[in-house]
């Protein structure tokens, strides 16, 4: 039998194990809900939540070796191969032995799939328009700084983060952008 609470000491908001860390709490619950509303807008573009990136990266890039994808996506090597044989199954990437060396795997999104890189630039937008709502642009700029200062600390923690734009501060007119590219890496 559970003893009764004292309502006074208690934060029925929190379960008891994460009272110590109400911060972390919350941001696990804004990153399952990030995932969540982006899946329902990627799924439209038929795509499932991470191949996004995997097509941001790859449109961004050029082609690479499947291994420099897997550590840039910091995923489990099978997770990153399954993803991209759905995306060669659907006509978006295309993956064939480098030249250089005939044992790695170069990676390439095909021209059909420019039609796709609009259908996610639209759920990006969605997405963050979604997520921001009710937020006004000094609060967007300063919720983006204060992402970037947290995924530094995790990067530094973690030292599982390689360089990229999102490590510094972002300036106030580029607060959305940098806010994607934090809120997609919680």
């Amino acid at each position: 039998m559970r003893p009764e609470a004292d309502p006074v000491c208690t934060d029925d908001r929190l379960p008891a194990a994460a009272r110590g860390g109400p911060v972390s709490h919350a941001v696990s619950r804004v990153a399952r809900l990030h995932r969540t509303a982006a899946a329902r807008l990627l799924k439209q573009a038929g795509l499932y939540p991470g191949q996004e990136l995997v097509m941001m990266y790859l449109w961004e890039a050029g082609p690479v070796r499947q291994s420099e994808l897997i550590k840039t996506c910091e995923l489990d090597p099978s997770t990153v191969t399954k993803m991209l044989q759905r995306l060669e199954q659907s006509g978006h990437v295309r993956r064939c032995p480098d030249p250089a060396d005939r044992r790695a795997v170069l990676v390439e999104a095909t021209e059909g799939s420019c039609a796709l890189l609009t259908e996610v630039s639209s759920a990006w937008s969605a997405l963050e328009e979604h997520t921001l709502a009710g937020l006004d642009p000094a609060e967007r700029a300063e919720l983006a700084r204060l992402l970037t200062k947290v995924e530094r600390n995790l990067c530094t923690e973690t030292a599982a983060c390689p360089e990229r734009p999102t490590a510094q501060e972002p300036q106030p007119e580029s607060a959305s952008s940098a806010l994607s590219t934090s809120a997609s890496s919680l």
